[in-house]
């Protein structure tokens, strides 16, 4: 295992691949690649380094390797895998791979913003994609209903196939919508998003990984605020009073603040920093 893992580095670094989609670089991509043929838990791949592969594993290892350097796909398309913290989720080239730092928010229930976790009743994930943050959501707050939409049907489909893995059927729906239009007019305790927000300039320089991810998911127009800002403006309606908006945005934090001068953001920290995701109470909302 321990000369596996060092090949598939090797190989990784030589050919210069972009991570990102769940790793930060070679070593952790080729331990992933490795752990996933192996069939254990990534955390546990230390302890069988001395393991020897089976004739079926070394092959299968070597196909992946082999084919993450030909396709430039993600490995997470690769293995139908991706992990946000310790859930997992299907994913194919219908969504974007998983990667949002508001999963990291809801480990803690999006405390301190949220003092009271269990009043948290209703609650709406826009753009879900893969559905992992609806998801997460239902987890974070067991007593609440999740809503979930997306514009496009193939991943409401992964996100359909992902609800039903986690036997979250009947507390998330999910429902075909372009953000706001099209649902129901419902009032929310709490509304997540991570929308599209790659701005046109890093639209057409995006490493080849990039480019095998559903263009209109990543695409937020010009200043790759287009979606952020359609957000902003119709959240007040379908939130309760004291209801929150939590929104991922990338690194444009300069920008949606000279955008919007008045709105008086709170930046949690997260493993990214200060800049990637905002909370916004209702009553601070443009009507």
């Amino acid at each position: 295992m321990r000369d596996w893992l060092s090949y598939a580095e090797r190989r990784f670094r030589a050919e210069r691949l972009w991570f990102g989609h769940g790793t930060l670089g070679a070593r952790d991509e080729a331990a992933w690649l490795l752990a996933h043929v192996l069939r254990v838990p990534y955390e546990r791949l230390a302890q069988s380094l001395a393991r020897r592969l089976t004739p079926n594993e070394r092959r299968r290892a070597a196909r992946l390797i082999e084919e993450r350097l030909r396709t430039r796909r993600p490995l997470a398309y690769l293995i139908q895998e991706a992990w946000l913290g310790e859930q997992r989720f299907h994913v194919d080239e219908r969504v974007v791979v998983p990667r949002s730092f508001i999963a990291e928010l809801l480990r803690d229930q999006l405390a301190p913003w949220v003092p009271r976790p269990a009043e948290v009743r209703r609650a709406l994930d826009l753009c879900t994609g893969s559905g992992c943050l609806a998801i997460l959501l239902a987890l974070a707050f067991p007593r609440a209903t999740v809503d979930a939409s997306d514009v496009s049907r193939g991943a409401l489909a992964v996100a359909r196939r992902n609800v039903q893995t986690y036997r979250l059927g009947r507390r998330v729906r999910l429902s075909a919508a372009d953000l706001f239009a099209g649902l129901k007019p419902v009032q929310y305790d709490l509304i997540v998003s991570n929308p599209p927000y790659v701005d046109s300039k890093a639209m057409r320089t995006l490493p080849r990984e990039y480019r095998h991810e559903p263009r209109p998911a990543l695409a937020g127009g010009e200043d790759g605020l287009q979606f952020v800002r359609r957000i902003l403006k119709g959240s007040a309606k379908f939130l309760k009073p004291r209801g929150l908006l939590v929104m991922e945005i990338g690194h444009h934090r300069r920008r949606l603040e000279r955008m919007f001068p008045r709105l008086p953001f709170i930046w949690p920290e997260t493993s990214a920093g200060h800049s990637c995701v905002f909370v916004l109470a209702r009553e601070d909302l443009p009507e």
